[in-house]
């Protein structure tokens, strides 16, 4: 019979990995929010400075209060964030939401979901780590089931899935990039601090994009639009980041990485829900591939 100890503990690991898989599920809904909102025939560039409207109050608060307590970062360190948010999640972002007017929710969510093994390969082609055998077996058994997932769409839409199948592939290695250059930081800074200052960097571009290439007008939006915009941003955004972050406190990093594999599954099912978009054998397939692969990488990388 377990002990009163080992019972909180097994207590609070179930709290933590609830709260990982609650932040998975919030990043990924991000997807159908984006699908919703192209319904109102919204174009990427709004849809993004929507989201970073929204946003951007909370993550320059906690900037705020991090300057506050903390040293000054050096000029090399203000640089270095200064790309990282414009690579991570600027880039990264605005080419995710471009690709979704073209694909479904639910490819989206799998090829995203192969950014670690980007960051893998990125390690190994110019950071020289070794790369083991299991390792290039769980890349080919996840890259295999987004190939069955991304020929059954092709036959269905054709060059749309070409299109926006490039723009995520694109979004997830400036993801990984991100995730690649930020290590050092992370540990000099912490992650509460970096985050708000990349997301501030990232609100001010995405927002100043905008109002470069759309006219003020465009702001006058349906109801619909801004609720929905307020959603992404609250719940799909700021939300996830902060449940993550409370996930990597009690579990760690590595249990909430590994939560984060019903991100795809959840993708799938709420794309059929909100979006009416068929669950076909070809995608569970696919699926299942992909979560093999990413869990046999999360127990070796």
């Amino acid at each position: 019979m377990p002990s009163s100890t080992q019972f909180q503990a097994r207590r609070q690991f179930l709290i933590g990995l609830a709260i990982a898989v609650l932040g998975a599920i919030g990043f990924s809904a991000k997807a159908i929010v984006a699908k919703l909102i192209y319904r109102y025939h919204v174009d990427a560039v709004t849809l993004i400075a929507f989201r970073m409207l929204f946003s951007l109050p909370v993550f320059l608060a906690i900037a705020v209060w991090q300057m506050k307590k903390s040293s000054a970062l050096s000029w090399s360190d203000r640089w270095r964030i200064v790309g990282l948010g414009l690579v991570g999640y600027y880039l990264s972002s605005m080419l995710d939401f471009l690709g979704l007017q073209y694909i479904s929710a639910g490819l989206e969510r799998l090829i995203l979901f192969l950014t670690p093994s980007f960051v893998l390969l990125i390690s190994a082609f110019f950071l020289g780590r070794r790369v083991k055998p299991i390792e290039w077996a769980a890349l080919g058994v996840s890259y295999a089931g987004i190939a069955l997932v991304f020929l059954h769409d092709l036959k269905q839409s054709g060059d749309q899935v070409l299109l926006g199948s490039a723009f995520v592939l694109g979004a997830a290695i400036a993801y990984a990039i991100y995730l690649s250059q930020s290590g050092q930081l992370v540990v000099r800074l912490g992650s509460l601090r970096l985050v708000s200052y990349v997301m501030c960097i990232s609100s001010v571009a995405c927002i100043g994009q905008f109002f470069i290439l759309r006219p003020v007008a465009e702001l006058n939006q349906p109801s619909a639009v801004l609720w929905l915009s307020l959603v992404n941003a609250s719940f799909c955004t700021v939300l996830p980041v902060f449940l993550t972050m409370i996930a990597v406190k009690r579990i760690g990093a590595a249990s909430t990485s590994q939560a984060g594999m019903i991100g795809p599954v959840s993708t799938l099912f709420l794309g059929a829900i909100f979006l009416n978009e068929p669950i076909t054998s070809w995608q569970l397939a696919g699926t299942a591939l992909v979560l093999g692969g990413m869990y046999l990488l999360s127990k070796k990388v």
